[in-house]
């Protein structure tokens, strides 16, 4: 387990009703659907005054969803994996490809 990155899981009761944990998993699922949305909803404005509400909209949103996920991984709710640098050097090496292959 060297590779997981996380916290101490803040335990909740177990069963068939909705403990913390699930309310913030939904929450955070919810929040990124919206952020996406909003991303729809910038780039489709039909005026620049829209845009600005969107745009304030959008970045309430967009802090919201941090939050959840701060807090979903400060309860270590939520786990990351570090990944392996030869894993990121072929990533970047396939990035670069692209890129390249666009350019050209």
């Amino acid at each position: 387990m060297k590779n997981k990155i996380s916290n101490p899981k803040t335990e909740v009761p177990k069963g068939i009703s909705l403990n913390d944990q699930d309310y913030m998993t939904m929450l955070l699922t919810l929040l990124k659907d919206i952020e996406k949305n909003m991303t729809v909803a910038l780039t489709e404005s039909s005026n620049e005054e829209l845009y600005k509400e969107f745009k304030k909209m959008f970045d309430d949103i967009t802090e919201m969803q941090r939050d959840a996920y701060e807090l979903m991984f400060k309860k270590g709710w939520y786990k990351l994996e570090k990944a392996e640098n030869k894993k990121i050097n072929t990533l970047e090496t396939e990035l670069n490809n692209q890129l390249t292959n666009l350019e050209s």
